[in-house]
C-alpha cells in the first residue's frame, strides 16, 4: 500500500489506541497482581496514551447509567471485571463478564436445513424472516440452530414438514406459519439478504402460537434497530 493510500485509509477508518490493562512494567510481570493494582500501574506509566473508560460503580443505578452511555456511543455493551482478579492470558473466565442488552423480536420460520451429527433426522438450522410492511412479503434476516431442546427440534421438524413447499440440497422451504420469539445481539447491514439487514447471534427463546404471521416484526423496524 502506497503512502497516499495509507493516508486515505486513515481518514476513512480512523483508529485510536485505548489501553485497558498493564501486564509487564519495567521488566516485572503483573499477571498475578489484582486488577485494581494493575490499573494503578497502568495510570502511572501510560503517559499521554488514552485509556478505555472505566468506573467502579457504587450501586446498580450507576452501573446501568454507564451501560447506557456505552450503548449511546455505539458499543455493544460493557466488560465487567472482578477488581481482585489476576490476568489470565487467553481466557476470560468467571472474572470477566460481558454485559449487553438482549433484544427479542417475533419472526417467522421460512426454511430449515437438515441437521447432522446429533441432530441427524431433524430440521435444525432454521431460517428466520421479517415482514415487509410495504409489500407484505417475508424477507429472510438470518438463521439459527440455537435455543431449542432436542424435544423441541423434533416437534418443530414435524410442524415444518407439514408445511413443506419444496426441498433441495438439504434445505426445506416451508409455508410461513411458525412464529418464534428470537433474541439477538444486534442488527447489522448485510448485502446477502434482500432486506439488507441480518441478525447477529440469533437464538430462539420461545414459540409464539398466539401470534399470526401478519403480526410479526417488520423489516422496516429491523432497519431502525441497525
Amino acid at each position: 500500500m502506497e503512502g497516499r493510500e495509507i493516508e486515505q485509509t486513515q481518514r476513512d477508518i480512523p483508529l485510536r489506541l485505548y489501553l485497558f490493562d498493564a501486564l509487564l512494567v519495567d521488566g516485572t510481570s503483573l499477571l498475578d497482581m489484582p486488577n485494581s493494582e494493575r490499573w494503578d500501574k497502568l495510570q502511572a506509566v501510560r503517559g499521554a496514551l488514552a485509556c478505555a473508560e472505566r468506573i467502579v460503580p457504587r450501586d446498580v443505578a450507576e452501573g446501568e447509567a454507564f451501560l447506557r452511555r456505552a450503548r449511546d456511543a455505539g458499543h455493544e455493551g460493557l466488560m465487567a471485571k472482578n477488581v481482585a482478579s489476576p490476568y489470565a492470558p487467553g481466557e476470560r473466565g468467571k472474572h470477566w463478564l460481558k454485559i449487553k442488552p438482549v433484544i427479542t423480536l417475533d419472526l417467522v420460520i421460512v426454511a430449515a436445513n437438515w441437521g447432522y451429527g446429533r441432530r441427524t433426522g431433524w430440521l435444525s438450522n432454521v431460517h428466520l424472516a421479517a415482514r415487509d410492511a410495504e409489500t407484505g412479503k417475508f424477507l429472510e434476516v438470518g438463521k439459527t440452530f440455537k435455543g431449542l431442546t432436542d424435544a423441541e427440534f423434533k416437534s418443530l421438524t414435524e410442524k415444518l414438514l407439514a408445511d413443506k413447499i419444496s426441498e433441495k440440497r438439504g434445505m426445506v422451504w416451508v409455508k410461513p406459519s411458525v412464529v418464534v420469539e428470537v433474541a439477538f445481539n444486534n442488527v447489522q447491514c448485510s448485502p446477502r439478504y434482500p432486506g439488507g439487514v441480518a441478525l447477529r447471534l440469533a437464538r430462539i427463546v420461545n414459540f409464539r402460537p398466539d401470534k399470526s404471521v401478519e403480526e410479526i416484526e417488520t423489516i422496516q423496524r429491523l432497519r431502525e434497530l441497525m
